[in-house]
């Protein structure tokens, strides 16, 4: 018999960003999880703890994960199942990767939403000195909410952070009064994506992986060319190639070869990288479990090339 699929609503973002409160003032709404039977989970464990009262006659299950070895599939769904649990409600741990939580969520929890969580004021200091884990969390943000917000911080540099990662995400502005405002700050690409073919420069390829991981979907039928670097895998079949380029967000540490699925329907002999000039047209397949668009590559042309000028990309 297989479980009813269970929404997953996921709140990240660093320790002390208002997680916690948040939380709070969602799942108490009248019109949040009615009648549902609604999981907390837990995995970090700040100032604030939650008032239970402020849910009212609400059925609420509140459990915690003091260890990420506790984060597995089994237990979790036996929570679920033990309690009748209808919707999930996860307070991710700052300091943990994605892959820790996707990789251990029960077949029938799919993420419905994400929202990440940061204090306006500490926000910069947080990501220079935590650039990698809080990029990890900005990558599969739906909602950014920026907590503590008032007028001297600086909107432009909180947003282009925001957008150097992740460019489909909404961005609010939340003062102490508990006031959003919505960021509309327009940001146009620097490729022409309505173009008969997208042509991606060398210096905008980070711009153009970021956004095609993002929003896949608008890619859908499309064509583009670009240079990367062409390399097989053994755990990829035949005529299946992976295509990208190194990407360096801040230092050499966080650098990662950023590809993309890729069939070829020629035979191409490939025994190490090469740099290739790439046409393909791109297709997308959706991954329910993760709320996930994947972009694939047909290739349609492909010849080899110099390498760019900067072999790694970087925003």
């Amino acid at each position: 018999m297989s479980r009813k699929k269970l929404p997953v609503y996921l709140f990240l973002g660093p320790l002390e960003s208002g997680k916690t409160n948040f939380i709070e003032k969602i799942v108490s709404n009248d019109k949040f999880g009615l009648d549902k039977n609604i999981l907390i989970l837990v995995c970090e464990e700040g100032e604030t703890e939650y008032d239970l009262s402020k849910f009212g006659d609400k059925n609420i299950t509140l459990h915690i994960i003091d260890d990420i070895d506790e984060l597995n599939a089994k237990s979790l769904d036996d929570i679920a199942v033990t309690k009748d649990i209808d919707i999930v409600v996860i307070e991710y741990n700052g300091m943990w990767h994605m892959n820790s939580l996707i990789a251990n969520m029960p077949e029938n929890w799919g993420v419905y939403e994400s929202v990440f969580l940061a204090d306006a004021s500490v926000f910069e200091v947080y990501f220079q000195n935590m650039k990698s884990i809080i990029i990890d969390k900005l990558n599969v943000s739906d909602t950014v909410i920026f907590n503590r917000y008032e007028n001297n911080e600086e909107i432009n540099d909180l947003h282009r952070i925001v957008r150097s990662v992740n460019r489909r995400c909404k961005i609010f502005y939340c003062d102490d009064r508990g006031v959003m405002d919505p960021d509309d700050m327009k940001d146009p690409l620097p490729f022409d994506i309505d173009a008969e073919t997208i042509m991606i420069k060398d210096e905008d390829y980070a711009i153009w992986y970021n956004d095609i991981m993002n929003e896949a979907a608008k890619y859908q039928g499309k064509t583009v060319r670009f240079k990367a670097l062409i390399t097989s895998r053994p755990e990829l079949p035949k005529n299946v190639f992976a295509i990208g380029r190194y990407i360096m967000t801040c230092c050499e540490a966080d650098m990662e070869f950023c590809w993309l699925l890729s069939l070829y329907n020629r035979y191409y002999p490939l025994e190490d990288e090469k740099w290739v000039s790439v046409t393909a047209d791109v297709s997308v397949q959706n991954y329910e479990k993760q709320n996930l668009d994947v972009p694939v590559l047909k290739i349609t042309d492909l010849y080899e090339c110099e390498p760019p000028k900067e072999p790694i990309a970087t925003f």
